[in-house]
């Protein structure tokens, strides 16, 4: 079977829904430095909402790896960016937005963090890296769209540096990596499993978008 062949399988499978999170005109404007404060400050107070659940998943992921090779990016990464930098970030960008880290979470907020949530106690290790590997490869999608010079303002440009670079496109390369190597002899009931779940993650990015880009007025 050639390279990437599962996760490219995949992501064709939704090729509309994934199309338009990679490509959504609010993603676009964080790419140019141009969402109102306030529709981004409503957007990062929900992307919080996530920390949590994400950390939790990773943390699963890592009991869940059946290899060892397997459990150590996700340890890293769990270590390194989930509970640092992105964290970090979020507490900055919220403080100068002039956001909160508990607000209450919209109905697709809620809905997102219940699918972690779900993989989480499965403790199917597949299901798990596929919920990760979209939603890190939906960001590096739109990520990777914007263009030097990168908006002078942290609040945008960090957002973007954090899903995108060589360490990011690496993480999203071993996420994609593991569902090519345990998808490679699955039997079709399987593959529909798995396609059900990303789907439902691919579906809930755009929707977060969605929500985000209608506080733009």
């Amino acid at each position: 079977m050639s390279e990437r062949i599962f996760s490219e399988w995949l992501r064709r499978q939704c090729e509309a829904e994934w199309t338009a999170v990679v490509t959504h005109p609010f993603a676009m404007a964080i790419n140019e430095g141009t969402v109102p404060d306030e529709a981004l400050r409503h957007y990062l107070e929900q992307d919080f909402q996530f920390v949590d659940s994400f950390t939790a998943l990773l943390g699963a992921a890592v009991g869940a790896a059946d290899t060892f090779e397997a459990r150590v990016p996700y340890g890293r990464f769990l270590g390194q960016v989930a509970t640092t930098e992105e964290k970090t970030y979020f507490h900055r960008a919220l403080a100068e937005l002039g956001g909160s880290t508990d607000a209450p979470a919209e109905p697709v907020t809620a809905a997102f963090g219940q699918l972690m949530d779900e993989v989480r106690a499965s403790q199917d290790y597949l299901l798990i890296a596929t919920v990760l590997c979209v939603a890190e490869w939906c960001y590096l999608g739109w990520a990777s769209r914007a263009r030097e010079p990168l908006p002078e303002r942290f609040v945008h440009r960090e957002w973007i540096e954090l899903h995108e670079g060589e360490e990011f496109r690496a993480w999203v390369a071993f996420l994609r990596g593991e569902l090519d190597r345990l998808g490679a002899d699955l039997a079709e009931e399987r593959r529909q499993e798995v396609l059900g779940v990303f789907r439902r993650a691919v579906e809930l990015e755009r929707a977060f978008f969605d929500m985000a880009a209608d506080q733009t007025g």
